[in-house]
C-alpha cells in the first residue's frame, strides 16, 4: 500500500511543491555581474530651449526642455539597475552640477523628481555659449569618471564670430558619450518672458544680436553701408539675420561631436534615447545578486496547479484503467 501511494503522481507533485517552498527559506542570492553605465547628463536650459517644436503626450505643442526632461526620465527608467547618473544644467558658458552620480533603481524617485522639476528659470545668465559649456561638461565628466550626455539645441547666443568657436583644449575621445540635438529642423520663434516669468510674446529681429562683431570684419565689409576701416569696420547699419528664430543646429553639433570624439543623436521625441546612449557610453560591469526565491515559488505554484488541474484535463467519459463498471463481471 505504501509503495502504491508513493507512486501516486499527485503525491509526488505535492511533495515537490513542498520541497520548493522549503527551499525559498534557505536559498541564498546568486551572485552575478550585469552591464551598467555611469553617466553625467547635462541639460541646456537657455531661452531657446523654450521653443515649442515638439508634440506632447496629449498632442499639443511641447517645448524642447519639456521633451528633454521626458526623454531623460524614460532613459533613467530604462537603464539597468546598478547604473548611476549625475545631473547638471547648462547656461551662459559653464555647466553646474546638481548632484553626484546616484544609483538609478534605488534612487529612482529623487532622480525622476529632479528631472521633472528642471526649469528655464534656473538659468543665471541669458547667454548660451554652447562650445564653451560642452568643453567644461567634458572636463566635469572626466573628473567624475563618467560618460557624458549633453542635451542642447546648439544655438550660440551671441552668435559665433566669423573665425568660429574656441578650439577644444582636451584630448578627443578621452571622455565617451553623446551630444543630443534638441529641436526641429525648421525655424521657430523663441518665446519671450517678462521679469515675473510670464510669456509676453516672441523675440523679434531687433531684440537679438544678429552678428558677432568681435574680431576681424567679414570679407564683404567694404561693401556695407557706412563702412569705415577705423570707426565702422562692420558698417554702420544694424545686422539683419534670423538669430531670433531657432532650430536644432545639427551641422554645428555634429562638428563639435567630431572635434571632441563624442557621438551625436537627434532627439526625435520623449522616447528612444536609451539605444544611442547605450551605443555611445562605456559598458561597465556591475556586481549584482539574483534572488532565486521568486523562481522557486513560481515553480511550486506550477506544481500545485498541475495537481488540481489534472482531473479537469481528462476527457469527459474517460475511465481509469483499474475501474470496473457496475453490473459487469471480470
Amino acid at each position: 500500500m505504501l509503495a502504491r501511494n508513493l507512486r501516486d503522481r499527485r503525491l509526488q507533485l505535492l511533495s515537490g511543491a513542498l520541497a520548493l517552498v522549503l527551499l525559498t527559506f534557505a536559498a541564498a542570492p546568486l551572485p552575478l555581474t550585469r552591464t551598467g553605465y555611469e553617466i553625467l547628463a547635462v541639460v541646456d536650459i537657455t531661452g531657446s530651449m523654450n521653443v515649442r517644436d515638439y508634440r506632447g503626450a496629449e498632442g499639443g505643442p511641447a517645448s524642447r526642455l519639456d521633451t528633454t526632461k521626458a526623454a531623460l526620465r524614460a532613459l533613467v527608467a530604462g537603464l539597468p539597475c546598478g547604473s548611476r547618473l549625475a545631473l547638471g544644467i547648462f547656461t551662459e558658458r559653464r555647466p553646474f552640477l546638481l548632484f553626484l552620480p546616484i544609483e538609478v533603481c534605488g534612487d529612482f524617485a529623487p532622480l525622476d523628481g529632479t528631472l521633472a522639476a528642471l526649469d528655464w528659470r534656473m538659468a543665471w545668465e541669458g547667454d548660451s555659449r554652447i562650445a564653451a559649456g560642452l568643453f567644461r561638461a567634458i572636463e566635469m565628466a572626466e573628473s567624475l569618471g563618467t560618460d557624458l550626455v549633453f542635451v542642447t539645441d546648439g544655438q550660440e547666443a551671441p552668435p559665433l564670430p566669423r573665425t568660429g568657436g574656441p578650439p577644444f583644449p582636451g584630448k578627443p575621445g578621452a571622455v565617451r558619450g553623446l551630444i543630443v540635438g534638441a529641436g526641429g529642423y525648421g525655424l521657430s520663434p523663441i518665446p519671450r518672458y517678462d521679469d515675473r516669468g510670464r510669456e509676453v510674446g516672441f523675440y523679434g529681429e531687433t531684440d537679438v544680436q544678429q552678428e558677432n562683431r568681435f574680431g576681424p570684419p567679414p570679407a564683404d565689409a567694404e561693401s556695407r553701408e557706412g563702412y569705415n576701416p577705423r570707426n565702422a569696420p562692420f558698417g554702420s547699419s544694424a545686422a539683419r539675420g534670423s538669430e531670433h528664430l531657432s532650430s536644432v543646429r545639427e551641422p554645428y553639433l555634429k562638428a563639435l561631436a567630431g572635434e571632441t570624439g563624442l557621438a551625436y543623436a537627434h532627439l526625435a521625441g520623449p522616447g528612444g534615447l536609451l539605444p544611442p546612449v547605450a551605443a555611445a557610453a562605456t559598458p561597465r560591469p556591475v556586481p549584482a545578486d539574483l534572488d532565486l526565491r521568486p523562481f522557486l515559488g513560481a515553480a511550486a505554484l506550477a506544481l500545485l496547479l498541475a495537481v488540481f488541474a489534472a482531473p479537469l484535463l481528462r476527457a469527459p467519459g474517460s475511465t481509469s484503467a483499474h475501474h470496473v463498471p457496475r453490473g459487469k463481471k471480470v
